[in-house]
């Protein structure tokens, strides 16, 4: 019944759009370009190694096409990233001195694989007294090595600066709101273009795993603005409809190179979303155990967290409900690709366990993926299915290189 009245709502919220009457289309408006392009990479630890490594996949198709030079922030008008996904957001398109990338996707896996065991360091998690003292207060890991990590490879660079528009949310626990840290609005408000260490930092601040993130910046009148942030994935742990939602925003502002697309406007976008894997369906917790917990057994079991997994995992499947519907409804579903692992079970389902055993294992579960078929979320039952005709998520992906590809030397050749 709630997802058939979710499903209700979400249908009435496209048809009033749909109903909108189009803008005047003008020659010149459709030669800057055919579609909006998006990316967005969801939160979840250390198994962002996960759709780093497709991304690394991805990046080799367009350099079989484009040349060795290519990469991801060339061919995507907005990138879009929580938590983990924040940060390789920020690898992706924060320039170097060339203005280029400072990351290659196909880097980002060696970056985890080598990273993840100093950020989660194994003798914290192990350690009885100071997983005692984790329980009372204070988070598991310090956060000291992931903040000098970040400082030291984004140095001084804001998120204006960004070779693309990125979209990374995190959540103001003075406020209680959701910020949204973006390219453009960074670009017109000086008091919003942090720099992209700290923006890092506070969508990657798991509550009960790392500690919040303070930090302020000043308006053009000199005013202090404060933040005090944590993990953009307790708000939007999928950041795909918050990336549609941006794009439809620029459009309202006039900032869109696709004059003539409509608010929400499906059939103009393409969209990749990648997922970090969710435990599979029989799950890491169950009605009888559940009903043991009291307000801390919700908070921490076992060394697990069990309100943050349903939170993390709840937000992102409705998100992708909401999206997929957006698209199945117009029969554009093509045009959105999710690709997401809904059967991971152990420690390849933790967001903190960086063994190189288990990083190897969830860089081998990104590699499987690709050879799986491309599945969708069945609207009625939420679980995921494979869909005929469509292949594996490799073809898609190539596919998708392709068609973005295409579109990049189509707005090269329109100015």
């Amino acid at each position: 019944m709630m997802k058939k009245n979710i499903l209700s709502v979400a249908l009435n919220f496209i048809a009033i759009f749909q109903t909108l009457p189009p803008p005047i289309t003008t020659a010149a408006a459709v030669s800057k370009g055919r579609y909006f392009t998006i990316l967005s990479i969801d939160g979840g630890g250390v198994r962002g190694i996960i759709p780093a490594t497709i991304l690394a996949f991805l990046e080799s198709k367009l350099q079989e096409v484009d040349g060795p030079n290519a990469r991801i922030a060339d061919y995507f008008d907005v990138v879009a990233g929580t938590s983990t996904g924040g940060i390789i957001t920020a690898m992706l398109t924060a320039p170097d001195a060339d203005n280029r990338p400072i990351f290659a996707a196909s880097e980002i896996p060696t970056f985890y694989l080598e990273q993840s065991p100093r950020i989660f360091p194994e003798f914290r998690r192990n350690n009885f007294v100071l997983s005692l003292a984790n329980f009372f207060g204070g988070p598991k890991y310090d956060g000291k090595y992931l903040r000098g990590l970040t400082r030291k490879i984004l140095g001084n660079l804001t998120i204006k600066e960004t070779l693309t528009n990125v979209v990374i949310p995190a959540f103001d626990i003075k406020r209680l709101q959701p910020i949204i840290f973006t390219t453009s609005d960074a670009k017109s408000d000086v008091s919003k273009n942090a720099q992209l260490s700290d923006v890092c930092i506070s969508t990657s601040a798991a509550p009960t795993f790392l500690p919040p993130h303070y930090f302020e910046t000043m308006n053009a009148q000199g005013e202090i603005r404060s933040y005090d942030l944590i993990d953009g994935g307790v708000a939007a742990n999928n950041p795909t409809l918050m990336a549609i939602t941006h794009v439809t925003k620029e459009i309202f502002k006039g900032n869109s190179h696709l004059v003539d697309m409509e608010p929400m406007d499906s059939k103009k976008m393409v969209v990749l979303s990648l997922g970090t894997g969710i435990p599979q369906n029989e799950g890491k917790y169950n009605a009888a155990k559940a009903s043991r917990w009291g307000s801390l057994g919700w908070v921490y079991d076992n060394g697990e967290t069990p309100l943050l997994d349903v939170f993390i995992d709840g937000s992102s499947d409705m998100v992708d409900i909401h999206v997929s519907t957006l698209f199945q409804s117009i029969h554009n579903e093509k045009n959105y690709l999710r690709i997401q692992e809904d059967s991971l079970t152990g420690e390849s389902s933790s967001l903190d366990i960086a063994t190189t055993e288990n990083l190897e294992r969830l860089a081998e579960i990104g590699n499987d993926l690709l050879n799986k078929p491309v599945s969708r979320v069945n609207l009625e039952t939420g679980g995921y299915e494979a869909v005929h005709g469509e292949g594996t998520n490799e073809e898609a992906l190539t596919r998708f290189a392709r068609l973005i590809s295409e579109e990049r030397k189509f707005r090269a050749l329109s100015h």
